[in-house]
Parts: C-alpha cells; structure tokens; sequence
C-alpha cells in the first residue's frame, strides 16, 4: 500500500500563488469598476495583454467571469468584455428584530434581487429556526433561484454573539435566539453557512463600505431607537470585546442617568439607555408638549413644531454626555448618527450633537449621518456575506 504525502501548500513566489493573487486582483477590479476588456484589465493589473487573456479564460472555465459584449465603436476580440459571473453564487442577509425579520437575497456582484418581511411578534419561540428559514426560502424563490443556492447567510440580531459559548448575550427582547446551536441548526435548515453579528456592527459595516465612513479606519457609530447601542470600528474593523459585548452602551453609567440596576429583572434598567432610549425621548418630547407614538416620530415632528428646538437641543446635550464618555476612552476620528430616532432629526440634530459634544469632550471626532442607502443593518448583514462568500469562492477555483 501506498501512501501518498499531501500536496505542499503554494510558497511566495511559486505560479500557482502568483496565478492566485493575480485571480483575485483581476475579480476585485472586475467587481469594482464593471465590465472590462482584456487591455483594460492588464493596465489596471500591470499585466501583459497575453497573460491577462490567459487569466480571464481561467476564471472563465470555472464560471467566474462571463463575456458580456464589446466595447462600442471597437468591434473584434480585442473589444471583448468581461465582468464577473452574477451567478457564481448567492448570499442572504437577515435583519431581526422583536417584531420581525426582513430577509435580502443577492448574487456575488452585490446586486439584491428580492427581500423579504415576516412579522415575528408573539410566534413560539420553538418554531425560531423553522421560521427563520422559511423567511429565507421564500426570499430565494422571490429571487427566481432553487433551493440549495445559497452560499452564506448573515444574521444581524440586537444581541451579542459569545464568541467561546456561542449564545446570544444582551437579548431577552429576542425569545428563540438564544441556543448556542442555533447557528448550526439553521445553516442545516438553509443548507448554507450561517454566522450571526450584533446588528449595530452591521450597520458600521455598511457605513464603512459605502456611508458616512467610507475609507475610515476608526469610527463609533450611535444608534438609537427603542434600544440605544454602538459599534467601535478600530484599525478598519469592529471590536467586540472579550464576550462579544462591547458596544452595548446602553448600560454604561452616565451622568444625570439612574445607575444601572442589574437585579432579577429580565432587563436592567439605568444607564445611558434611560437618558436617550426610546421611552426617555418619548418623555423627553412630551415634557416640552410635542406628541408622538414613538422617539422617531417625535424627534421629526420637533423639527418644525412650536418648541422642537429647546427639545432638540436637550436630547442632543443627553447624547453628548454619552459620546463623550466613549470618546474619551476610544478617540475616534468620527462619529456616525444612524437608526430611526437619530436619522429622523436630520442635519439640525446632526448640528447641535457636534456642539454639545465638543462643548462636552476632550476628543472632538467629526459628527456625521448616516449615508447609507436602504437599511443599514440588512446592508450590512448582506455586505458581510459578500465578503465571506468571495473569500472562499475566489480562492478555491
């Protein structure tokens, strides 16, 4: 019997490393810049013309790239060009809330192709991992794709992931997430891999790739809506915390805030959360006469009722006090507003947070809003997919 010796990993310098950096490159610049012919390929690759034809009719054999036509006004095969292949696989991003999850299908170029909504309120907790794929099978078929197509899933969920237990931490609003074999049973029930990533994380990551924090290596991003969290973005990516826990500012002792009362409680109460959560903008809004059924549709109303402005200006000095404390530990470079009540106040509340905050804090980060197109955490959740499912689809051809 013969026993054979595994082949030796690709070295620095060997063909197969420098044909696998050379793929890679060639598909993140077809991904970025569109269709592209073979002369066009090899300037942005300093690649020679015979060497970029060999490396697209690579990528071709194994369906990542495609031809897509010529380039006007210069007809032969020369003119031919080429993007990557949609098809070459498929990712899924979900958003969920305690009031439902909103699923987003898309291919490999990033183009969303259906979303789907199924209201969760008061369903068994039980029937969580059933559910859940069943909202992701009917986003593959409002996608036109077959079952099975999927190459990973993102979960974004208002909790944190323990990275050693896998359990969902700081989420009794979320009945059914908890198991740390949740992750498992579903990738099993979708048939694709399946991570799951704080939704406030997601939404950095969205701003990161194409919003307010485009090309920033270290941000906070504030969201506020019924609940208040942040994510911290440190040398381009989001810092967790021992526990997955870091960013859950909604229990961090502030000033002029009840101190945060961790008892029997399913929730604790205290902290940042009751000076600039849901109910204390609510409070907040009706002290100065202004209605609303929630904070967002409050903090829009102020800003053209009698009296929205001292209401403004009081929340935004309650949300300095918090990022004051933050910026003091994490000096960012920039601090991005974004959920519904933050958003909702628009360029003056955007305005007043960066005079209260540097009238507040040593650090004084730029204060921006969110620019992201769409949800931030189901764009989020989607753009993590990508970069999952690329990874291991550009690499393994």
């Amino acid at each position: 019997m013969t026993t054979r010796k595994p082949p030796r990993p690709p070295q620095a310098g060997t063909p197969s490393l420098l044909r696998a950096i050379n793929d890679r490159a060639a598909l993140e610049l077809l991904l970025a810049n569109g269709p592209l012919s073979r002369a066009q390929l090899g300037s942005l690759t300093g690649l020679s013309k015979p060497t970029a034809s060999l490396l697209l009719a690579r990528l071709e054999a194994v369906g990542l790239v495609m031809p897509v036509g010529t380039m006007a006004g210069r007809p032969g095969p020369n003119a031919q060009l080429y993007q990557v292949d949609p098809a070459a696989g498929h990712v899924a991003g979900l958003d969920v809330t305690s009031t439902g999850t909103r699923v987003a299908v898309a291919d490999i170029t990033g183009a969303v192709l259906a979303e789907h909504h199924v209201p969760t309120r008061g369903r068994p907790a039980a029937e969580t991992v059933a559910r859940t794929a069943e909202a992701v099978a009917e986003a593959v078929r409002r996608a036109g794709l077959a079952p099975g197509a999927l190459r990973e899933v993102v979960v974004g969920i208002g909790g944190a992931p323990d990275p050693v237990t896998g359990k969902l931490r700081y989420a009794s609003h979320l009945p059914g997430w908890h198991s740390p074999r949740l992750a498992a049973e579903l990738a099993e029930a979708v048939a694709a891999g399946v991570s799951f990533e704080n939704d406030v994380n997601l939404a950095a990551v969205a701003e990161q790739a194409g919003g307010a924090a485009a090309g920033r290596e270290d941000f906070v991003l504030l969201w506020a809506e019924e609940g208040i969290g942040a994510a911290v973005v440190l040398a381009g990516r989001p810092h967790r915390g021992f526990t997955g826990g870091a960013g859950e500012v909604g229990y961090m002792p502030v000033p002029d805030a009840p101190p945060v009362s961790l008892t029997a409680r399913r929730t604790p109460s205290g902290g940042f959360q009751d000076l600039a959560g849901g109910p204390a903008v609510l409070a907040l809004a009706r002290k100065h006469g202004l209605p609303g059924t929630d904070a967002a549709q409050a903090v829009a109303g102020a800003l053209t009722a009698p009296g929205g402005e001292g209401f403004l200006a009081e929340l935004a000095e309650r949300l300095a006090v918090g990022l004051a404390v933050i910026a003091s530990v994490v000096d960012p470079e920039l601090v991005v507003l974004s959920g519904g009540t933050l958003t909702a106040g628009g360029e003056p509340l955007r305005e007043l947070v960066q005079d209260a905050l540097g009238r507040t804090s040593i650090p004084r980060p730029e204060v921006r809003l969110s620019a992201v197109p769409g949800p931030p955490v189901l764009t989020g959740a989607l753009q993590r997919a990508l970069t999952t499912a690329r990874d291991a689809l550009f690499s393994t051809h």
